[in-house]
Parts: C-alpha cells; structure tokens; sequence
C-alpha cells in the first residue's frame, strides 16, 4: 500500500483549514480560486478539509473553488469525521452525507478519523465501530483510502494500529520543532509509522505559521546558507526530505504564501547534511526561549463563550517573550482586544477550550498569565 499511496501523491497538499477570509469571517472565495488555480496549475492535486473547518464553510467553499470547476478525476480529496460532533451511531452516517452534499465530490480519495487521542474521541470510534464502518464506505466505492489523524502519545498510536492494521495512512503532526517534544513527541510517532511502512501525511509542518519567522539573530543562521530563501521553507523541507512522506499540508492563507510554498517543492531540494545540522543550531536557538506552542487552529475559538481570540492573544504574549523591550506586542493584544471585547481575563475557566486543543495547552492557565502581563 505504502508505494501506491506515496506515488500517487505530490510534495505539497493545500490543506484548508486556514483559507483567506474578508471581513467578518467568510471565507474570500475569489482569493481561494485564484489559489486553488494556482497550486493546480503547477501540477499539484492534494485537498485536505474537514467537517468543522471554518466552522463547516470549508467544504463547501471546496466545492464552489475546486469540484464545480475541475474534472473530479484530477484532483485528490481528503475530509475528515469529528468524534466530538457526533452524539449517537446514526450521526456518523448523517455527517458523512452531508460532506457528500456540501463538497458535491461524489467520493472522497481520503476519509479519516478526525484527531484521535487518548480519551472521548479514541473511545468514541472504538465504541462506534468507526474502523469498520470505513471499510464498508470503501468496499462501497465511496472512499478510496482510510485512516485517522493523530494527536495523541506513541503509546495509543501502537494501540490503534495493532486493533487496526489495515489502515491505508495515518495523519501526524511533524516539524523539526517538536521532534523531541515530550508532550507531541513526533519523532516517536514518525518512527512508529516508518516500521509498518504507513504512508504519512504530514501536518502543522510550520506549526500555523510559528516556523515562518524568528529573532533577526536566528534568522541569519538560514539565510547565511541560502539568502533567497524563506524560513518557512526550511521547515517544510525538513518533513518533505524524510522517508515515507506521502505529502506535506500546508493551510495556506493568502496568493504569497502559496508562491512561496511552490517555489519551494517546483523544484524540490532535499536537505544537504550540512543543513540538517542548521536545522538543529536553529532548532537550539528557538528552544532557549520558552513559547505558548500554539498553532492556531483556532478549535479553541468556535466554542468559547466569552469570545476570547485565544490564538492571537498567545501571538501577543510569545512576541513578548521573543521581543521583550518592544512596545509592539502590548499594542497588538490591545487591537485584539478593543473595547475590552474577548480580554483575557474574561476567561471563565469553563475548559471547553482545552478539552478541544489537539496541543493539550493549558489555555485557562496561560489566559491568566497574558492577562496580569498585559492588563496590569
């Protein structure tokens, strides 16, 4: 299965969990088709969506931007079912046909079981019998390949494919960042993977973002090697150059980021030896300064009641720390929070927020910190 998949598959997948959005939140639909032009246009055909993306406008704005205007037979289409969404057997098939409805795909290339970790979700597919209901939706013609994504410890990754050997591809989170990382501790999950030869799609390659940009003085460790170069693209070669990547995602946001990415995988460079060493002197630098490790997926949002914009307040607050002497971070968490609208301290400790976060922060904690930081 492992060369079947990877060879079907190209470097770069558009993940659409981040698409670009106008004012008030929808999504930017004619900035989307010129994007979904573009990638398609340099020979790229990888789509990954799911159910709550976007709070459900994902998949239908893969419907308006890519299946109502490309033949369904040139693109790949992955989405995803959410354990937390459904609240008895029957919901699994009602949400399956609605993502049939909303992306108007006919079949997805990829289903998967959305963020399985340790706890509800894990149970939840286990006790709904989910492994087996995939593998009627393929013998039915209606996925092509299965499996799930994963946040949870290496420990529940053996467990899941020793219950479920037959699963096509797993997806994992992998960035040079949180190789060693004792809560994600990805190289585990990676290794694990690479001994049962399952194709791995790779996510938060660039943690939302996190590995786009760093201190000047880390910078320069990149750009002495290669100048033109961006450093986001130093993250995404790093996962791209490892055995057993089918692709790599990337929730593009905007035309320029998805240039850059191209740029990067038109013609794609393994990295030399001599910058897998950079890799790690700048993957030593950024560990020496303690961040929130937020990707902003923005889960934590959709459900808070008080309307906090978690991510950008942890954006704020890690500027902070990277920056310490700029007045720039306090002025952002004050754009953020104009009005006195969705302030950190506003927090209710209600915990919706980290039962949702596939990072496992402890938000409620953090908002206090951010709060006695930048509203004392």
């Amino acid at each position: 299965m492992e060369q079947k998949v990877l060879s079907a598959m190209p470097k770069l997948g558009f993940g659409m969990m981040r698409l670009p959005v106008v004012e008030g939140g929808d999504i930017d639909m004619p900035a989307l088709c010129q994007m979904v032009d573009t990638y398609m246009a340099a020979g790229l055909n990888y789509f990954d969506t799911a159910y709550p993306y976007h709070q459900g406008r994902s998949e239908r704005a893969v419907k308006t931007a890519l299946v109502d205007r490309y033949p369904r037979e040139t693109f790949m289409l992955t989405t995803k079912l959410p354990a937390w969404q459904m609240k008895k057997i029957e919901d699994r098939e009602a949400i399956f046909h609605e993502q049939l409805e909303r992306t108007g795909a006919g079949y997805f290339d990829f289903y998967l079981l959305h963020a399985m970790e340790e706890g509800n979700n894990y149970e939840v597919y286990e006790k709904g019998g989910c492994f087996d209901w995939l593998k009627e939706k393929k013998a039915a013609g209606l996925i092509r390949h299965y499996g799930f994504s994963f946040h949870g410890s290496p420990e529940l990754l053996e467990k899941v494919l020793d219950d479920h050997p037959d699963v096509d591809v797993v997806q994992i989170q992998l960035n040079y960042l949180d190789w060693e990382n004792p809560v994600r501790r990805c190289g585990e999950q990676y290794e694990i993977l690479r001994k049962r030869n399952i194709p791995i799609l790779v996510m938060e390659p660039v943690k939302g973002g996190a590995m786009a940009s760093f201190h000047p003085d880390v910078e320069k460790i990149f750009k002495a090697a290669r100048p033109d170069a961006s450093i986001a693209s130093w993250a995404l070669r790093f996962v791209a150059s490892l055995p057993g990547i089918a692709t790599v995602l990337s929730g593009m946001s905007t035309p320029e980021q998805m240039e850059d990415n191209l740029k990067t995988f038109r013609h794609f460079e393994p990295l030399t030896d001599e910058e897998k060493r950079l890799v790690e002197q700048v993957k030593k630098e950024v560990l020496n300064v303690p961040q929130i490790e937020c990707t902003a997926c923005r889960y934590c949002c959709d459900g808070c009641p008080m309307h906090i914009n978690i991510p950008e307040l942890f954006k704020a607050y890690n500027t902070s720390l990277l920056y310490p002497t700029d007045v720039r971070a306090k002025r952002y968490y004050n754009d953020m929070t104009a009005g006195g609208a969705g302030l950190a301290s506003a927090c209710l400790h209600c915990g919706q927020c980290e039962e949702m976060c596939p990072q496992h922060l402890n938000i409620t904690s953090y908002l206090e910190t951010i709060a006695q930081k930048f509203e004392a």
